[in-house]
């Protein structure tokens, strides 16, 4: 690749990260980044940075006051009106980032999660769901072991997802990679129906369950056990609830 042809990757790559890319700018990111070694270890690199600090940076709840003059300040700028209601949900808007902090012409001593995957962020799980289809991208670890493929976890995550193995029901697992949603590592998990992949996205916290489709995807969440759940493919969608009802024990 040449310097011109990287020029807003970096950009680009950004936005993946913080879950903030469309599905034809995560696509054409993905044709890129197939064919461009430095943007790939670019990208691993701010992935791995992301990563760190979600696990690693403290956290403090922002008093009501200053979350107040927050929201109201970052309200009032044109390029971020429309997109608080989005990105602001009443479970976190308690939390604020270093991108929000400077936003608002704030100075904190601790780095805050600005946002963490919710419904907002559909869009972000069927563009992770389209750029691991591309070659090279399905798989971090490719097993259908789960005692291969639960471990392998271990370090890189700031919590242990759980593992099953539906191969006796007709959906093998296949591997597993760690995916970024909304700036927030996330543990995606592989598995098979025929031609079919899945992809269950799994991260800490609790929500309501819910269906949509997104660009001909079906798209299932529900939370379990102190985790969220999201699963998408193209699988039809009645073989997809069978799919949720294995997992959460409900058959």
């Amino acid at each position: 690749m040449t310097r011109e042809s990287c020029e807003g990757m970096d950009l680009l790559i950004q936005a993946e990260l913080d879950g903030e890319l469309g599905a034809a700018e995560a696509a054409a990111l993905t044709v890129h980044l197939a064919g461009c070694e430095t943007c790939q270890a670019l990208r691993q690199s701010l992935g791995s940075l992301s990563a760190r600090l979600r696990a690693d940076a403290p956290r403090y709840a922002a008093p009501p006051h200053l979350r107040r003059a927050v929201l109201a300040d970052v309200a009032s700028q044109p390029s971020w009106r429309g997109r608080v209601a989005t990105r602001w949900s009443k479970r976190d808007a308690g939390w604020f980032g270093a991108g929000a902090a400077l936003a608002a012409g704030l100075s904190l001593l601790a780095w805050l999660p600005l946002h963490s995957p919710d419904q907002s962020n559909t869009d972000a799980f069927v563009s992770a769901h389209i750029r691991a289809l591309q070659p090279g991208h399905l798989f971090d670890v490719a097993s259908t072991d789960r005692h291969t493929v639960k471990p392998w976890f271990d370090g890189r995550l700031d919590f242990a997802p759980p593992v099953r193995d539906l191969a006796a029901q007709g959906y093998p697992l296949t591997g597993g990679r760690l995916d970024y949603i909304a700036g927030r590592a996330v543990a995606a998990l592989v598995y098979r129906r025929d031609k079919h992949l899945i992809d269950l996205f799994v991260w800490p916290g609790s929500g309501a369950a819910s269906f949509h489709v997104v660009q001909g995807y079906n798209i299932f969440a529900w939370s379990q056990g102190g985790m969220n759940f999201r699963a998408v493919s193209d699988l039809e969608a009645g073989q997809m609830d069978r799919f949720k009802h294995l997992l959460t024990g409900k058959t």
